[in-house]
């Protein structure tokens, strides 16, 4: 089985989405054929709190108003540093980005097959490290200065 043409399309608006709000590493998996209960999952990470919750609310408005989508499902508002939309036909997972590295959903779906994504959630490939790369100098800075 692979994912349907509906969930193709909810994964590429709910990327372009997330891209338009400055998520970093955005990836989607076709993990029809390991799960019965989705098509396709969508991960994408921020560097704050804020962010992730702008991109959730992003990614919600873009698929209701493009797609005439709603989730069955939301999660993990509250702190806002993992929320799942689910979509039935696609997961959506935004992560504050030390979450994104301390569970590695990558690594439990490297062996499902990439969906491809526009070209701006592409980009955004390698976006973490190189922003926590910038907030390490920045923090060394400012520690140089207080001493």
């Amino acid at each position: 089985m692979t994912a349907t043409d509906r969930s193709i399309e909810l994964i590429k608006t709910a990327a372009q989405a997330a891209a338009d709000k400055l998520a970093h590493d955005i990836i989607a998996y076709d993990v029809s054929d390991v799960l019965s209960i989705t098509d396709a999952f969508l991960l994408a990470s921020a560097p704050n709190d804020r962010q992730v919750k702008s991109i959730v609310d992003e990614i919600e408005e873009r698929l209701n108003k493009e797609l005439g989508a709603k989730p069955v499902r939301r999660e993990g508002d509250r702190e806002a540093r993992w929320v799942l939309l689910d979509y039935v036909d696609i997961v959506v997972h935004v992560q504050h980005s030390e979450e994104r590295v301390f569970y590695a959903l990558e690594r439990l779906w490297k062996d499902c097959p990439e969906l491809d994504l526009p070209t701006e959630a592409k980009a955004t490939r390698g976006k973490a490290a190189e922003h926590a790369k910038l907030q390490a100098e920045e923090d060394s800075a400012e520690l140089g200065e207080l001493r």
